[in-house]
């Protein structure tokens, strides 16, 4: 494998959907990915709506840059992740935007399968 890098303003794929969009980063043998979504941005709505699914059951790990999301659980638990708060989130969950202010997070575990309908 070769030395590489790659740009944050330069993304392998981009998978857009209403309200957002999930940026991919192939670097190495990694995929890493960025999420982006506006407020009003719900994962069952604007996502899970065109996979078929009723929760999200992609595995993430990440971190938040900027706003505000809850995820919760399909067991009921539930977490609001804020800008500097790294995150684990297990499948079988639901997610969305909370406030006037685009959540902005940082994928290290999960971008492959994720968005894909």
């Amino acid at each position: 494998m070769d030395l590489a890098l790659v740009n944050f303003d330069d993304p392998t794929e981009v998978r857009t959907f209403e309200k957002g969009k999930f940026e991919l980063y192939t670097v190495g043998p990694m995929t890493l990915g960025r999420a982006t979504y506006e407020p009003g941005w719900r994962w069952t709505e604007h996502v899970g709506r065109s996979t078929g699914e009723t929760s999200c059951q992609v595995e993430h790990v990440g971190l938040v840059l900027s706003g505000q999301a809850v995820a919760k659980m399909d067991s009921g638990g539930e977490v609001v992740m804020r800008a500097g708060d790294f995150f684990y989130v297990p499948p079988g969950h639901d997610s969305w935007v909370v406030g006037d202010e685009p959540y902005v997070s940082l994928h290290i575990l999960g971008s492959e399968h994720y968005a894909v309908s």
